[in-house]
């Protein structure tokens, strides 16, 4: 079994926005002409043998990229394959709060996640904060980004330390998922999860073959093979291509199933 922890079921407009220039640039994405249906996201679900993909929304200081009503539909209409990662206008903190209340109370939301580049604020801002707070009285981790920035925006906001490791020293019972390992800070990211006990990283955004040796190294730790989850991005990266070389990783067999399956189940109570 697979969970891909981040995905998305791109919209034409988030395909399309200028701040992913450089993205389609590196992988050859075009904006389609049409809205891409969702046959295509599962069907790179199989060719990668993703059991489970959890789907983000995207909201941004110019408004939706990829709505969570949009996903609300697209895991309706596939339950067993997809579940829903709310996302939230961050310069209305509470609206913000309540929306996240109502995607995980009744579109059934498993996670919120807020990019930080996207709103050029570390997550340490004051305007995270309410949202923290109903994370833990939901029970839902907080999914960010942790590393360099590769869309046309500043990477200052993706330092795992002093940002991340601030968060949890504030809110120590809020379960916080960090995308994208942190590289070039991968050590900082991991070193943040060794000293917290609810911090976690996701692979997405790199295939097997660019994890840093200091992750592969977490992955086989007996704590920190509990700490890492499975990601790709999609449709950044197609999950056939980021497992390319797993088998290369020297993983055991207790190793492998938590990366690709146990953890994220455990993390997203799925």
């Amino acid at each position: 079994m697979t969970v891909d922890a981040w995905m998305q079921h791109p919209t034409r407009r988030f395909l399309g926005h200028d701040m992913l220039a450089s993205l389609r640039r590196w992988t050859g994405l075009e904006v389609p002409d049409e809205e891409p249906p969702i046959a295509g996201t599962l069907a790179a679900m199989d060719a990668g043998g993703v059991d489970v993909g959890l789907l983000s929304a995207w909201h941004g200081p110019e408004g939706e990229l990829v709505g969570n009503d949009e996903v609300a539909g697209w895991v309706a209409a596939h339950p067993s394959r997809l579940r829903g990662i709310a996302s939230v206008d961050l310069r209305r903190p509470m609206d913000a709060v309540r929306e996240l209340r109502r995607c995980v109370t009744e579109l059934g939301f498993v996670g919120l996640r807020v990019v930080p580049w996207l709103w050029e604020a570390p997550i340490t801002d004051r305007r995270y904060y309410p949202l923290f707070a109903a994370c833990i009285e939901l029970g839902v981790p907080f999914c960010t980004q942790v590393g360099h920035t590769g869309p046309l925006r500043p990477s200052e906001t993706g330092r795992p330390i002093p940002y991340v490791d601030r968060v949890a020293l504030d809110f120590p019972e809020l379960t916080i998922v960090g995308g994208h390992i942190g590289y070039p800070w991968t050590e900082e990211m991991v070193a943040v999860c060794r000293k917290h006990e609810n911090v976690h990283i996701d692979t997405s955004a790199y295939t097997v073959a660019r994890y840093p040796p200091e992750l592969v190294a977490y992955l086989r730790d007996p704590g920190g093979r509990r700490k890492v989850l499975f990601g790709t991005n999609h449709p950044m990266i197609t999950a056939a291509h980021a497992l390319e070389g797993l088998d290369d990783l020297g993983l055991d067999d207790e190793a492998r199933e938590l990366f690709l399956d146990g953890n994220a189940r455990r993390v997203f109570g799925l």
